[in-house]
């Protein structure tokens, strides 16, 4: 059914990330899928400028909490390590996630969205973007 799915997260959005992972483990173990599991880290003007003057590290800083967040969450999934992987990049994570979905072409992505409010009513939410924008099916968990 499935050879290979996304899966964005959010770090800071732990609730909604448990809600999602039912739903990859199911999915995966049907068909033995691989899981890109991925995150976005934001771009501040402090980084940037960091960048332009060289200093490595501050994005070396920046990763660290993520990639051990990540390794921990891919630990605690009931499927075949093999089968999954994690990926991160700097800027806006829809733009981010649907750049990594033309790359890698999965067969699903697997979203976590939570309930609408104001602000994403007027400014839209991540997985509308991605819902909109994919040119492969995506799932949205709430």
């Amino acid at each position: 059914m499935y050879r290979s799915i996304l899966v964005p997260v959010d770090i800071s959005e732990t609730e909604l990330t448990q809600k999602v992972i039912p739903h990859v483990e199911y999915l995966a173990r049907l068909s033995n899928a691989k899981v890109k599991f991925f995150h976005t880290l934001p771009i501040s003007s402090a980084i940037i400028n960091a960048f332009s003057f060289g200093y490595d590290e501050f994005k070396d800083q920046a990763t660290v909490g993520a990639e051990k967040w990540l390794k921990k969450l891919i630990h605690d999934i009931d499927l075949p390590k093999e089968n999954l992987s994690y990926a991160l990049a700097f800027g806006n994570p829809r733009d981010e996630i649907l750049t990594l979905a033309d790359e890698l072409q999965p067969d699903l992505i697997i979203v976590g969205s939570r309930r609408p409010n104001i602000s994403t009513h007027l400014l839209g939410s991540n997985a509308a973007g991605i819902v909109r924008q994919a040119k492969m099916s995506v799932l949205v968990i709430r």
